[in-house]
C-alpha cells in the first residue's frame, strides 16, 4: 500500500518561503501523477498544484501561480512544493496526493487521487 508522509510545514512571516516535502513508501512512485492540496477548518479541500505522468506538465491554482512550484526527485522518492512570497491566506494544512492512473495532463480534483498523506500545517503570520 502506498504511504505518503509530508513534512516541512511551520510558522513563517508574510513574504517568507517554505519547502514542503512528500516522501513515498513505494520506489515506483516516480510513475505516479502527484498533487498538492490544502484545507482549512470548515472549508473544502482546495487544489494547489499538480504534476502529470508520463508527461511532466504542471498545473497551479490561480491563487499560487508564480509563487509556488511543484517538483519531484526520483532518487529520493520525494515530491516537493516550494512556496515563496507567502501570504496569510496561504495558511492551511497542506496534503500531498497520488494516483496510480496515468495522467497526461495534471489532475486537479480531489476525486482524481486515491492516496493521501496526513498533511503538514503551514501558518503565515501578517
Amino acid at each position: 500500500q502506498v504511504q505518503l508522509v509530508e513534512s516541512g510545514g511551520g510558522l513563517v512571516q508574510a513574504g517568507g518561503s517554505l519547502r514542503l516535502s512528500c516522501v513515498f513508501s513505494e520506489v515506483t512512485y516516480s510513475t505516479y501523477p502527484m498533487g498538492w492540496f490544502r484545507q482549512v477548518p470548515g472549508k473544502e479541500r482546495e487544489f494547489v498544484a499538480a504534476l502529470a505522468w508520463p508527461t511532466t506538465s504542471t498545473s497551479y491554482a490561480d491563487s499560487v501561480k508564480g509563487r509556488f512550484m511543484i517538483s519531484r526527485d526520483n532518487a529520493k522518492n520525494t515530491v516537493y512544493l516550494q512556496m515563496a512570497s507567502l501570504k496569510p491566506e496561504d495558511t492551511a494544512v497542506y496534503l500531498c496526493a497520488a494516483t496510480k492512473a496515468r495522467a497526461w495532463v495534471p489532475r486537479t480534483r480531489v476525486s482524481d487521487y486515491e492516496y493521501w498523506g496526513q498533511g503538514t500545517q503551514v501558518t503565515v503570520s501578517p
